[in-house]
């Protein structure tokens, strides 16, 4: 199927914010208003936002503790989603969860994790609930490199390929977990081999085009939903910064970043569109000025909003 145009321009307005969003964490966390860390996924837009638009209304998805493009491609709100890191009521999480907690399971934001490969098995078992409920609906488990060498990532993959799940495992490979290479934690070039192992379909797509992963992925749903079981998608991509904020970036060096930089997801959607006659530059520079006036309107409305109260404390609790 065709992308529509609609479609290519709101994913190039998230993709956007995105961008802006990172960039504005990065500031407020570097002057002491984001509290706890944050791991930021600026180089990584189109691999978290592309993937999230080729789902259809009511599918889930469980994001990682890199997610913010993630839920933004999804489409949560960026005014809540900016009040969660600032601490603020307001939040996703009444400014309880910050960076890595953000969740909407109303909406079918199963939530960002911050265990390693934490997300694995909350998606197996919510794909084990849409095929006995039989609502017709995906869950798309986010998860990086590293967290492939977990045993829940096994198990879950194990499971899920038994039972038939609708579960797409789609892994952003950013070439490190932390400050290791890939090819020191893994004895194979490619993740998506080890779907063969489970009896599953294993696609890797560049994670810095985004209509490939787009396209990817809704095929992967369609694979899902006529009950063929799951899939798992290597999406090849890289942080421009550091694993989080406190990482001095030792192990790879100015060049390599600055090589990928050169891949940017972001000016690769803007110049397909605009060589493809789909937006003008007008159109295009219209589009990154809605996003900077979006992100602009979350900050005022997180730093405008009220902290949580000091009764709420022991809420949301439960151990």
């Amino acid at each position: 199927m065709a992308i529509t145009k609609e479609t290519l321009v709101e994913m190039y307005l998230r993709m956007n914010e995105a961008r802006l969003f990172e960039e504005k964490v990065a500031w407020f966390f570097s002057r002491g208003m984001v509290h706890g860390t944050t791991h930021l996924s600026v180089g990584e837009e189109a691999s978290g936002v592309a993937s999230c638009m080729a789902l259809e209304k009511g599918d889930l998805v469980s994001a990682t503790h890199r997610g913010h493009s993630q839920v933004i491609g999804f489409g949560l709100d960026l005014n809540r989603i900016q009040a969660e890191l600032l601490g603020k009521a307001t939040g996703y999480c009444k400014g309880k969860g910050g960076s890595m907690h953000i969740a909407d399971v109303e909406n079918g934001n199963l939530g960002a994790n911050g265990i390693v490969g934490g997300g694995y098995s909350i998606s197996v078992g919510a794909a084990l609930t849409q095929q006995y409920k039989k609502t017709g609906k995906v869950v798309l488990c986010f998860s990086g490199d590293g967290a492939t060498n977990e045993g829940s990532f096994h198990e879950s993959l194990n499971l899920a390929s038994v039972w038939k799940l609708p579960v797409i495992f789609f892994v952003e490979n950013n070439l490190y977990g932390m400050s290791t290479p890939i090819e020191k934690h893994m004895n194979i070039k490619d993740i998506a081999e080890r779907a063969k192992s489970y009896g599953m379909p294993g696609i890797i797509v560049d994670g810095n085009d985004a209509i490939e992963v787009y396209e990817t992925v809704q095929k992967a749903t369609e694979y899902c939903r006529s009950g063929r079981g799951p899939v798992l998608i290597e999406s090849k991509t890289y942080r421009w910064l550091g694993h989080s904020k406190s990482d001095a970036q030792a192990y790879r060096t100015k060049e390599e970043v600055n090589e990928w930089k050169q891949k940017d997801p972001i000016k690769r959607l803007r110049k397909y569109m605009i060589e493809n006659n789909i937006v003008t530059e007008t159109e295009a520079d219209e589009i990154e000025a809605r996003a900077q006036k979006a992100l602009d309107d979350s900050v005022e409305f997180a730093i405008n909003s009220p902290e949580p109260a000091i009764e709420t404390v022991l809420e949301d609790v439960y151990a």
